[in-house]
């Protein structure tokens, strides 16, 4: 005859019942998340009878994802993860820089979390996925170079050597593991690229990690003087004071010293009429807020004629120059985070995702190059000026704009007294 169980037993055996039950509904949603996942991904990305992706068939498929049902990325805890690198590429022009954290939209980081979202690759949440960026580029600023490291989905079973890390990849393997950057660019808009991935040490940061950075940013030579702009741009490099060329940003940071590795001004390939399009190259240890920006305006302003090279002399002499003189920062459209250097951080890409990749960029090279061809010709087709109006133009054209001398203008509020404002604010 069965021992009949008390209240408190019968009660405790079905508490520990409904928690397997839990336990096994979860990774059932999971698996069927899982499932649907491939299921779309296969229906989103069938080629054409041309080899290319149907538009039409991807925007509906995309639309089904994002309705789909049983998808949470709290159900995806069982699968094995592991810390990744990728260095990502982005096109600025209709960003609200990188950095989500503005409540702009669209920034570049909210369409990768989309990305990881929808292909099913993002365990947990964002701050769960250790999430580091390596830098926070401004509104309209492109790279081609920028680096991101997070926790992302894994096809590699856990080792024994990694029983204690909780489902974490540690080994630098990659065979059979997910293709990243196919998988991402896949479902990335045409102005975000993944360029590579790399396995990365759980203490890697993207930001702290980062040996230096490289910026480039372009000009048309016009009638600037180069070798003068070269002559002061080397006064850049080395460890300065910078606090003269940046934002200050006196709330969160407090030491304005930072170290310039490398400077370079050359010439492009391309060319424009008679006028040609020139790089500057700037690399460093890390940069300020606007740093490279208010670097080359000051350079504009010595390749003008308007200031001497001697300029950068004085504002990197902070003793002497205590305020900021005022000055409108160059335009963020040339702006270019080149690349961003670490230890024993190699990136990697498939051949199949790097010819689609190869072939993606020379479409939008194309598209660009077509919308230019377009413009010129409506220059070539412009309503001929009149003689006077040529004539007016000619004047205008050979008026000098008035400049103010840098070290005559208003001054902005020094580090000190910015900081003791805040302080009475508190």
């Amino acid at each position: 005859m069965a021992t009949q169980l008390s209240d408190a037993e019968l009660i405790t055996s079905l508490q520990a019942r409904v928690k397997e039950l839990e336990t096994e509904n979860a990774k059932l949603l999971s698996q069927l998340a899982d499932c649907r996942s491939h299921e779309m991904e296969k229906k989103v990305y069938v080629p054409d009878e041309r080899g290319g992706k149907s538009k039409k068939g991807n925007r509906k498929s995309e639309e089904k994802i994002e309705k789909m049902p049983g998808y949470n990325t709290r159900f995806m805890s069982h699968h094995s993860r592991r810390y990744v690198a990728l260095k990502v590429m982005y096109f600025g022009k209709r960003f609200y820089g990188f950095a989500s954290e503005a409540q702009m939209e669209p920034t570049v980081e909210s369409e990768l979390f989309k990305a990881f979202e929808k292909t099913r690759l993002l365990v947990g949440n964002k701050k769960e996925s250790q999430y580091s960026r390596c830098g926070r580029t401004d509104k309209g600023v492109s790279s081609v170079g920028q680096v991101i490291a997070l926790f992302l989905r894994s096809n590699l079973k856990i080792s024994e050597t990694n029983n204690g890390n909780s489902g974490v990849v540690l080994d630098e393997q990659h065979e059979g593991e997910i293709d990243y950057v196919r998988v991402l660019n896949r479902v990335l808009p045409n102005d975000i690229r993944i360029m590579g991935w790399c396995p990365a040490p759980v203490d890697f940061h993207a930001r702290f990690s980062c040996l230096s950075r490289e910026y480039k940013y372009f000009f048309w030579k016009e009638n600037l003087n180069i070798q003068a702009m070269e002559s002061a741009g080397n006064k850049l490099v080395g460890e300065h004071d910078f606090r003269n060329f940046c934002k200050m940003d006196a709330a969160n940071v407090h030491n304005y010293r930072r170290r310039i590795k490398l400077f370079e001004i050359s010439p492009t390939d391309v060319r424009y009429n008679d006028n040609q399009l020139w790089v500057i190259k700037i690399r460093g240890s890390a940069f300020l807020w606007h740093q490279v920006r208010c670097m080359v305006v000051v350079l504009f302003m010595v390749g003008k004629g308007l200031e001497s090279p001697n300029v950068i002399d004085m504002l990197l002499d902070t003793a002497r120059i205590l305020r900021k003189p005022q000055y409108t920062m160059a335009s963020e459209v040339p702006l270019v985070l080149q690349s961003c250097e670490f230890d024993n951080i190699k990136f990697m890409c498939s051949s199949e995702a790097g010819e689609a990749l190869h072939v993606h960029l020379v479409n939008e090279c194309q598209i660009y190059q077509l919308q230019a061809a377009i413009f010129h010709e409506a220059l070539l087709n412009c309503v001929p000026l009149s003689n006077d109006q040529s004539l007016l133009h000619f004047q205008g054209s050979k008026k000098k704009v008035s400049h103010v001398p840098l070290m005559s203008r208003p001054t902005e509020p020094s580090y000190e007294e910015r900081r003791a404002k805040l302080n009475t604010v508190a």
